[in-house]
């Protein structure tokens, strides 16, 4: 959440039941979660607002490398949990699948900051200019 703040996201949505078991332990000391919605829900593909591009982000073969893609006008941003990745059928619905090039693997919170700091980095460099809307969904995940 706190990355979602920082980086102007307008809602988070998430799947699954870790939110849950996990909420008493989170502390958002930018009370981030007063400013954006944060939703539980149960299908992705039933929440895609209108003119969004799902894109997947995932460490996987195919994948294009973020320092050369260009972001949608409006996209959500989904995200695997930290133990596991995206079921499959989530990464053949999402019209783009990207990954961070590293040498291991980050966090979720560390994931989600670098993708959305890539897409301010790059500015107006969307797919048709100065437009900026973003969304972002974990898939049985959480995000800080």
């Amino acid at each position: 959440m706190r990355a979602a703040g920082c980086y102007g996201v307008a809602s988070v949505f998430y799947t699954g039941t870790r939110y849950e078991r996990a909420r008493d332990f989170i502390t958002d000391t930018k009370k981030v979660h007063q400013d954006i919605p944060l939703i539980g829900i149960d299908d992705l593909k039933k929440i895609l607002p209108l003119g969004c591009v799902p894109v997947a982000v995932e460490l996987v073969e195919g994948a294009r490398s973020l320092p050369e893609y260009t972001h949608p006008d409006r996209a959500m941003y989904i995200f695997g949990p930290e133990d596991g990745s995206l079921d499959k059928s989530i990464r053949d619905w999402c019209e783009d699948v990207v990954y961070i090039p590293t040498n291991g693997c980050m966090n979720l919170a560390a994931t989600v900051a670098v993708v959305l700091y890539d897409r301010l980095a790059k500015g107006n460099n969307t797919r048709s200019g100065p437009k900026f809307g973003t969304r972002l969904a974990t898939s049985d995940g959480i995000s800080d």
